[in-house]
């Protein structure tokens, strides 16, 4: 079998065994293996990848192409660049993270962990499509499980949220379904047959006039999921109910699809539209990222202001695809990577900060770092890469977004820059002000003084996010030359 059909193969074999599991312990454990045997293939991956780009000089490697639906010419085909096998690295270390923080997950374990690797199938096999009809089937068997998953583990109004979060994405799949099948009767434009295949639609010199309209529909189908202002408000409430693991999976991976879709397919098919319209859609993902970060800091519920960080993170994301060069392209990938792990790692300690003291307001919680030292350290560690500290990955990652968003002569890309750059220093604020009252200080509360310790479980899922975050940061250059590679076929269209 190839190299990626595994990373849908091996899910699917999890799913298939935890069905005749008993017991908790038997569902997290068949759990563990199957994620930890995710992340060994997709290590392995990474060197397959580096061997083969050595002697292979394709665009994509590692494809398989087998016929689904002749009539329509939809085919399984998959392949890989240096973009997708970085995040799909990122997806297997998330997963496996969040099963080890949901390793006491006492209610309905079996179902919980067969919902998780379902929502982790459909990740893999976005990240790995070439075909656009087999990409969105995959799009949604990512987003179903999600209702699943906070209508019955979440907490607080979760049938709510699980609603209007299902109802979002799906009016949004919409909207794509709508984009991807004006590609497909479009792409037959130069004489030859109609066909889901990107690395074929890019030969394709698709007529402006359905460039101008259907990237917008694409784009906006694509970064919905990507908590695109002002189509964002159902991020914030499905994290807010999601249970921990889904709230790391939902930030920390599911909403890449959205900028990953953005730049593999709206910009990719549909370059001249993407300058057509960049300047519109740059207003939208600049005032998102100020909007997010002062949101959060009005945020007292610990859940709701990462919700809101994302909003402004994810819209950094956005607003660098749009600028239209290497430099900034390079950093929305490495923002996309950076922040999946910072956002999976604070959802995972908010999770542990709650399941001890039972609440998640910050006027509530004081001195914590008193007695839950390990957790506030790493809690600081995460904030300082979140507002862009130099040695950790968001430093990196910023830095590449602001340097490629300032090539551009125009003024008005300068200003959505200067507008953009200032978040850093909203961001710097709700960070300390969330340490300062959460961490610092008497303890405000006896009930506090015996908390639980910090499981061994615990430490592996935090480690496992935390060894990322510092290793993009102290040593990025391996992470950008991958990337950097890949990006070549993408900038042809916008030259």
């Amino acid at each position: 079998m190839d190299i990626l059909s595994l990373f849908i193969v091996l899910p699917v074999l999890t799913v298939l065994v935890l069905v005749f599991t008993k017991n908790l312990k038997q569902a997290r454990i068949v759990a563990m293996a199957g994620s930890l045997a995710q992340l060994g293939m997709a290590i392995n991956l990474i060197f397959a990848y580096l061997r083969e780009i050595e002697t292979n000089d394709a665009i994509m490697v590692f494809t398989k192409d087998v016929v689904w639906f002749k009539n329509f010419n939809i085919h399984y085909n998959i392949g890989v660049d240096g973009i997708s096998v970085a995040l799909l690295v990122l997806t297997a270390i998330v997963v496996l993270a969040g099963v080890f923080i949901s390793w006491r997950m006492e209610d309905l374990p079996k179902e919980f962990f067969i919902s998780l690797v379902v929502l982790s199938i459909g990740v893999y096999g976005f990240f790995i499509s070439i075909d656009l009809f087999t990409m969105f089937v995959f799009f949604e068997i990512a987003v179903i499980p999600m209702y699943l998953l906070i209508g019955i583990w979440g907490t607080g109004p979760r049938e709510f949220s699980a609603m209007k979060l299902t109802l979002m994405l799906m009016g949004a799949s919409a909207v794509l379904l709508v984009g991807i099948l004006g590609i497909y009767f479009n792409s037959g434009a130069d004489g030859g047959a109609l066909t889901f295949n990107i690395l074929e639609i890019a030969k394709v010199n698709i007529p402006f006039e359905v460039q101008r309209l259907f990237f917008p529909i694409t784009f906006i189908g694509f970064a919905v999921i990507g908590a695109l202002f002002p189509f964002h408000t159902w991020s914030p409430d499905g994290h807010a109910s999601a249970p921990t693991a889904v709230s790391m999976l939902h930030a920390g991976v599911l909403m890449k699809l959205g900028g990953y879709g953005v730049f593999r397919v709206a910009i990719y098919l549909l370059p001249e539209g993407a300058l057509h319209w960049s300047w519109f859609f740059i207003i939208l993902s600049a005032f998102g990222v100020i909007y997010g970060a002062f949101a959060a800091i009005k945020q007292t519920d610990l859940k709701y202001i990462n919700a809101y960080s994302s909003v402004s993170h994810l819209g950094l994301v956005l607003f660098a695809l749009l600028m239209l060069n290497k430099t900034a392209w390079n950093g929305a990938i490495l923002q996309s990577l950076s922040h999946g792990f910072m956002t999976a790692l604070f959802f995972a300690l908010i999770g542990m900060i709650y399941g001890r003291t039972h609440t998640r307001d910050v006027t509530k919680l004081g001195g914590l770092l008193k007695v839950i030292p390990f957790i506030s350290a790493v809690y600081v560690i995460a904030g300082l890469a979140s507002l862009g500290l130099p040695g950790f990955s968001g430093f990196v990652a910023e830095m590449n977004i602001f340097v490629g968003a300032f090539e551009n002569d125009n003024i008005f890309y300068r200003i959505g820059t200067v507008i953009a750059v200032s978040a850093i220093v909203v961001t710097a604020v709700y960070i300390l002000r969330v340490v300062g009252i959460m961490l610092m200080g008497p303890v405000n509360n006896e009930a506090y003084l015996n908390l639980e310790r910090v499981r061994w479980y615990e430490k592996l899922g935090i480690f496992l996010l935390l060894l990322p975050i510092i290793a993009i940061g102290v040593a990025p250059l391996w992470l950008s030359e991958l990337i950097l590679q890949s990006l070549d076929p993408f900038l042809k269209g916008v030259l």
